[in-house]
C-alpha cells in the first residue's frame, strides 16, 4: 500500500544534520515504497537556498520552499497541488512543534517529533523521539509512554577519523549567511596570514557552503563591498577561478575553495584531514565535534548590528527596516552578556572543551592561540579525545525511523 512520509524542517543546519541522515535511513529501512516529501517553514536563520539543498538529496521525492508554507498550514494547499496517499506519517525535524499537530490532523497522518531540548503538544502528537532522557522526565506522566530516547541526530555525522595527511591543513569555516560572513571572511583571512608567516608549510581551505557561490563569498573579502574589512585585520583577497579556485590575499596567500557540487572528496573526509579548524558558531561545530576535529570557535563583535540571526521575536525586531540596526545593537549587546556555552561540543559536555573566543577579536591574538596548538600536538590530541568522548554514539536516525515504521504498521 502506497504511503507518504512528510518531513517538516526549516534551516540549513537542520537539513544537514537532521533531515539528511533521516531520509537515508528511511530508504534503508523502507526501500523505495514511501514517497518522501519535504515542506520547509520560514526561519530567521534561513539562507533562501534550503529548498535547493533538500532537492539535492536523492532520497527526497518532493520539496516545497518556505515561501508557500503558510498556505499549506492554513488551507492544506501546496504550490504544486500535491496529492496525498491515505496513509502516512508527518515527521518534525525543525520549525515549530505546533506545525505537525495541524498538518497531521488535516492529512489524517500519524505524527512523530524529534525533540532536541523540549517536547510540546504531548496530547496531540503520536510519538516523540527525544535526544535525552531528561525530556522524558519533564513530560506529564500520562504521555511518557509516547517517548523514546533515540540520542543525538547530530552524532550521525560520519565518525570514522581519516588518517591525517602529512601536510598541515587548517579549515576555515566563516559561515554561510551574510551576518556571519561579513565579519568571518576577513577575520579568518587575517588569522591565516599571521599563521602562514610563522608556519609557511600550512595549507588553508574553506569548505564553501552549498548555499553560496564563489562570487558571493569573494565579495566579503573585497574592501569595496565589505566596509568593515579594516576592523577585522584589513586583509583583502580576490577570487581566482579555474579548475582549482582559490582566494588570493594582497600578500599572496592562497586559500583553497572546496565546493561540494564539484569535488569528489566528501566534505567530512576533507574536514577529517584538518589539524585544526577556525569556525563560527552553529551546526558546523556539531559536525566538527562528531568528526573529533579540533576547533577554535570565533564570535567577533566588531559590528554588533551585523549579528541578526537570533530566533523568535528578537530575530524579527532586528530585521525591521530603518530601525533594525539600532535595535540589533541593543539586543545583541544584552544577549552577549547572557550567553553561556556556544559550541555544540561544549554544550554536550557542559564545559569548555574547545575554546570559544567572543569579543572584538584581534587576528594576531587568535593566530597565536592556533599556533600554540599546532606547536603542541599533544594539546590537539587531548581536545580530539574529549570530542570523541562527548559526541555520542551514532544510531539516532535508525531509532527514530524505527518509530516511524512502527507507526506505519
Amino acid at each position: 500500500m502506497a504511503v507518504d512520509i512528510l518531513i517538516l524542517s526549516n534551516a540549513p543546519g537542520e537539513l544537514a544534520t537532521w533531515v539528511k541522515p533521516i531520509v537515508r535511513e528511511l530508504r534503508a529501512q523502507l526501500g523505495s515504497e514511501p514517497r518522501i516529501s519535504v515542506v520547509l517553514s520560514p526561519c530567521p536563520n534561513a539562507s533562501g537556498q534550503e529548498a535547493e539543498i533538500a532537492r539535492s538529496y536523492p532520497e527526497v521525492d518532493r520539496v516545497q520552499s518556505a515561501d508557500h508554507f503558510f498556505s499549506f498550514l492554513l488551507w492544506g494547499k501546496t504550490a504544486e497541488n500535491w496529492n496525498w496517499h491515505d496513509r502516512g506519517v508527518v515527521i518534525f525535524l525543525g520549525g515549530d512543534q505546533f506545525f505537525p499537530v495541524v498538518i497531521g490532523k488535516r492529512l489524517g497522518y500519524c505524527t512523530v517529533i524529534y525533540a532536541e531540548w523540549d517536547a510540546r503538544w504531548h496530547r496531540w502528537i503520536d510519538r516523540f523521539g527525544v535526544m535525552r532522557s531528561q525530556i522524558v522526565d519533564r513530560a506529564p506522566e500520562p504521555f511518557k509512554h509516547k517517548m523514546t530516547v533515540v540520542g543525538d541526530l547530530m552524532a550521525e555525522v560520519q565518525t570514522q577519523q581519516s588518517e591525517h595527511s602529512s601536510e598541515e591543513l587548517i579549515g576555515l569555516l566563516p559561515g554561510s549567511k551574510p551576518a556571519k560572513l561579513t565579519q568571518g571572511v576577513p577575520l579568518t583571512l587575517a588569522i591565516a596570514e599571521h599563521i602562514k608567516r610563522d608556519r609557511p608549510q600550512t595549507r588553508f581551505v574553506i569548505p564553501v557552503a552549498p548555499t553560496l557561490d564563489l562570487q558571493s563569498l569573494a565579495k566579503y573579502a573585497d574592501p569595496a563591498q565589505n566596509s568593515i574589512l579594516p576592523l577585522m585585520g584589513n586583509v583583502s583577497a580576490k577570487l581566482v577561478e579555474g579548475d582549482r579556485p582559490y582566494l588570493e590575499t594582497q600578500n599572496g596567500l592562497s586559500i583553497e575553495l572546496w565546493q561540494s557540487k564539484t569535488e569528489r572528496v566528501p566534505v567530512y573526509e576533507l574536514l577529517s584531514q584538518c589539524r585544526l579548524c577556525l569556525t563560527t558558531v552553529g551546526a558546523n561545530t556539531a559536525e566538527l565535534g562528531s568528526l573529533a576535529v579540533p576547533m577554535i570557535v570565533l564570535l567577533p563583535t566588531q559590528q554588533l548590528d551585523a549579528m541578526r540571526a537570533w530566533d523568535g521575536l528578537p530575530g524579527l525586531l532586528v530585521n525591521l527596516p530603518g530601525v533594525g540596526s539600532r535595535i540589533a545593537k541593543v539586543i545583541n549587546g544584552a544577549m552577549l552578556k547572557r550567553l553561556g556555552l556556544l559550541a555544540w561540543p561544549n554544550i554536550w559536555a557542559k564545559e569548555m572543551i574547545v575554546p570559544e573566543l567572543l569579543g572584538e577579536l584581534e587576528a594576531e591574538e587568535v593566530a597565536k592561540l592556533a599556533i600554540d596548538y599546532l606547536d603542541h600536538p599533544e594539546k590537539l590530541e587531548q581536545m580530539r579525545d574529549r570530542l570523541r568522548q562527548v559526541r555520542g554514539e551514532p544510531g539516532a536516525a535508525k531509532k527514530l525511523v524505527s518509530i516511524v515504521v512502527e507507526e506505519l504498521n
